[in-house]
């Protein structure tokens, strides 16, 4: 292996580690002896209402859901959900929407065979039960979804390694055995607000590396769209794809910088035009591999294969690379709320942890850093 290839299997830009900043950590639920795992959030539109949901147990399981009303703050006890909730086998995910008559609503996604999804007409208050949007399966269903330029339209991610896409005769916990394993990108769109997906389509795929968990990232211009994907088979960095016609073509799916490299990627918009990407740290050269991390750049960065600006480490996991599906949510304050499970004590089961700051705090440690280097 190179020298030149080491590197950039890792990185070069400043590292700063929040992991014992205990003030700016809130425990979002924990039950001793249970396992709390993969987190998604919303932040509604008044600017301070989020909801959280997650399962009982390692993706699958029974579907918690919790609000906050000041941010991220304080937590309510979780809340009475539909019954049909508890049969959830993936990880679910929850997404804002709106259709061409400008009816709001939120939608929560639950995954493997079949797809099932779930919607909320008075911000998440009550809910229908799960239903299948399809004769269709996936893994992490669905792994982002972003607004297209017709007002009520949507484009949804998930991935699928040749089980489930058309295959439920396996059932929950069998699945049929398949010549072609490699993961896939594969997307659904939906013109009426989310009531209803199309057929799936491959989106992006590659010849050797298993990609997985799309995270949309729209320009700032709104003209293009990228996704960072997860690689399961470890043998890469991270990939990144990219649109410029609202995700009818993509272009060829290369590695990121050893910076970018992780699961599950996040992304938000800063206020000063900056991104915060949140994800579990997977670079194969990393001091806080398998943590809760967080990458600070532009999109220029993402586009020009550039390291960004810096990372952050946001809060040392126990067990393995357990953590890390997150939500990240940035509030008309400025504050972040980045809220995960993860193995927060060692030798405890995981739970769930919010970790709220500002970026200015960030940088003016960057500046220090820098200006002492000089």
């Amino acid at each position: 292996m190179s020298k030149g290839f080491k590197l950039r299997r890792g990185y070069s830009i400043p590292l700063f580690d929040l992991d014992e900043e205990v003030s700016k950590q809130v425990v979002v639920h924990q039950e001793p002896g249970q396992y709390l795992g993969h987190v998604t959030t919303v932040l509604l539109d008044d600017g301070c209402t989020m909801i959280a949901v997650y399962p009982k147990g390692h993706g699958r399981g029974a579907i918690v859901m919790k609000k906050s009303f000041d941010g991220g703050l304080t937590w309510t006890n979780p809340l009475s959900t539909p019954p049909n909730w508890a049969s959830s086998q993936e990880v679910p995910t929850i997404y804002k929407t709106t259709d061409p008559q400008g009816k709001n609503r939120l939608i929560l996604f639950s995954g493997i065979y079949p797809i099932r999804m779930s919607v909320s007409e008075d911000e998440g208050h009550t809910w229908s039960e799960l239903e299948p949007i399809g004769k269709f399966g996936g893994i992490v269903a669905m792994s982002d979804l972003v607004k297209l330029p017709p007002k009520g339209h949507y484009l949804a991610f998930f991935h699928d390694d040749n089980r489930l896409l058309e295959k439920g005769e396996g059932g929950q916990d069998k699945f049929p055995k398949t010549d072609d394993p490699y993961m896939r990108i594969y997307g659904v769109v939906s013109t009426d607000g989310g009531l209803s997906w199309s057929l799936p389509r491959v989106l992006v795929d590659h010849p050797q590396a298993h990609l997985c968990e799309a995270g949309v990232v729209m320009s700032p211009d709104g003209r293009e769209m990228a996704i960072l994907l997860r690689e399961n088979s470890r043998v890469f960095n991270s990939f990144v794809s990219f649109s410029r016609d609202y995700g009818q073509t993509w272009s060829n799916p290369r590695e990121l910088p050893g910076a970018l490299t992780g699961d599950r990627h996040v992304a938000r918009y800063l206020p000063d035009g900056r991104l915060i990407v949140v994800f579990r740290d997977t670079a194969h050269l990393s001091p806080t591999w398998g943590d809760f991390a967080a990458w600070v750049g532009r999109y220029e960065d993402i586009v020009q294969g550039r390291e960004g600006q810096y990372r952050m480490r946001l809060k040392k996991n126990h067990k393995d690379a357990d953590t890390a599906y997150a939500g990240v949510e940035v509030l008309p304050d400025g504050t972040i709320a980045a809220t995960t499970y993860g193995h927060w004590i060692k030798g405890e089961t995981p739970y769930i942890l919010s970790v709220r700051f500002k970026i200015n705090e960030i940088d003016q440690r960057l500046h220090a850093a820098l200006t002492k280097s000089f």
